[in-house]
């Protein structure tokens, strides 16, 4: 049992390091900074992207990662 969570720790882990490569950089950089940013249909329709699909799932993602990460732990404690 405690192989098969492994497995799928290893798996997410690497589903979550591949969204986390898939997504833009937030940061504008210094002319975002000193500028501002306006608001545009772009920035009112972020909810709806790619991107910000892509963040949710990798919050969702992150959670799992702890959760099995947390469940190992005990596992190995319990001496399975």
């Amino acid at each position: 049992m405690l192989i098969f969570v492994t497995i799928v720790q290893l798996l997410v882990g690497l589903v979550l390091a591949t969204m986390i490569l898939f997504q833009s950089g937030k940061s504008r950089g210094l002319s975002g900074a000193i500028g501002g940013i306006a608001d545009s249909y772009m920035a009112k329709s972020k909810a709806k992207s790619l991107d910000a699909k892509l963040a949710r799932a990798t919050k969702w993602v992150g959670a799992l990662f702890v959760v099995l990460t947390l469940i190992i732990n005990c596992m190995v404690a319990a001496g399975m």
